[in-house]
């Protein structure tokens, strides 16, 4: 079983995808991590982030080792490594450049350890559009941009990450207009994704609410 889960930046989607990979025993595959070790890498090295040529050499550079180091920086799940991603993610050529690598995950899925997978649950920006369109259940997880902005500005304030409310707003504003209007593969669910508005939702009732879905959807298809 493949499922998508797409949607923009504190939405509740990485929550969401890890616990179903939990639940249904699934590979979780975090698309988003591959961006962020784009820009991260181009930050670290003196790049500019929007430097398509530059980005795309990194890109074809990276490895999943390289990855993994680089998801442990400091950086890493900061607003200077979503912002970085976010950048990145917008050049055509980088997105395709790492499409395979995150289709054929799909058709071999494998958990941290190697381990083989009976499927996978994507979390990303693209997934059930580009990446997995024949997915079997697609989800597009969003919330209204202030509850997205404060649940950021208390993830950061947590870390110990010096910010402010009005700055995490602007920056996930700008994001967000990034992400929608990027000529490769724009943020915007797939025609067929279940649409799951979290404004009002704490965090097991988001999860509740999406395996019921999974579960219908199972039970019925099962009936057929």
């Amino acid at each position: 079983m493949i499922i998508t889960i797409d949607g923009p930046a504190a939405a509740g989607k990485g929550t969401l995808a890890a616990a179903l990979s939990k639940h249904y025993r699934l590979a979780y595959f975090d698309t988003g991590m591959i961006y962020r070790a784009v820009g991260l890498e181009m930050v670290l090295s003196g790049f500019c982030v929007e430097d398509e040529e530059k980005a795309l050499e990194t890109a074809k550079k990276m490895t999943f080792e390289r990855m993994m180091e680089l998801s442990a920086h400091k950086d890493f799940r900061s607003d200077i490594g979503g912002q970085a991603a976010s950048k990145v993610s917008a050049i055509g050529s980088v997105r395709q450049a790492l499409l395979k690598m995150q289709q054929d995950f799909s058709l071999s899925p494998t958990f941290a350890d190697g381990t083989p997978a009976n499927g996978a649950v994507y979390d990303g920006r693209d997934t059930g559009t580009v990446v997995c369109p024949n997915a079997d259940i697609k989800f597009f997880v969003t919330a209204s941009l202030e509850v997205r902005a404060m649940r950021r500005f208390k993830e950061f304030v947590a870390k110990g990450i010096e910010t402010t409310y009005e700055k995490v707003l602007e920056d996930m504003l700008a994001r967000d207009k990034r992400d929608s209007e990027r000529a490769a593969a724009p943020l915007k669910p797939a025609k067929d994704a279940i649409i799951v508005d979290t404004s009002e939702m704490d965090e097991q009732t988001e999860i509740q609410t999406v395996i019921d879905i999974i579960e219908q959807k199972i039970f019925s298809t099962k009936k057929l």
